[in-house]
């Protein structure tokens, strides 16, 4: 299993978290991102800067990720690409992704999507926080047990 990180977004508060579960376990990890981010050194970590433009890093990491693999992103569409191709997703927050929820969670982002492109003021998500970190990192450990113990 390789871990896949969609780092364009991904919040400064987890990269501690990640780096540990990434030297804990010694998971082969995969950073994407169109600029240069770091989560920390390890030998572990590889980092790929693709080029810019919308889509670029969520293709890269649809090109390489296989089944099983986890792919930590708060992108949806990606989310949907990744367990189309029978790997894992979770977001930021700590919400998994599955078979079974990705279609809600996609009609919900385009339902607001269509609002916000008719002109509507719709909120953002809340702001992140202490309780996303701890969600997040509960998620990932749980994940992570669950994987050893296949």
């Amino acid at each position: 299993m390789k871990l896949f990180i969609d780092g364009d977004a991904f919040p400064n508060m987890l990269k501690p978290i990640v780096l540990r579960a990434i030297e804990k376990n010694a998971l082969e990890t995969l950073v994407f991102a169109n600029k240069k981010i770091d989560i920390g050194k390890s030998n572990y970590v590889k980092y790929i800067i693709v080029d810019m433009g919308a889509d670029e890093a969520d293709n890269k990491i649809v090109d390489e990720v296989e089944k099983n693999d986890l792919v930590i992103t708060a992108d949806i569409p990606l989310a949907s690409r990744v367990i189309e191709k029978e790997a894992y997703a979770i977001d930021h927050r700590g919400e998994t992704y599955t078979d079974d929820n990705i279609k809600q969670y996609l009609a919900i982002r385009n339902l607001m999507q269509s609002l916000r492109d008719a002109g509507e003021m719709t909120k953002g998500p809340a702001p992140f926080n202490k309780k996303d970190v701890q969600k997040f990192a509960s998620s990932l450990n749980a994940f992570l047990q669950k994987l050893t113990k296949m």
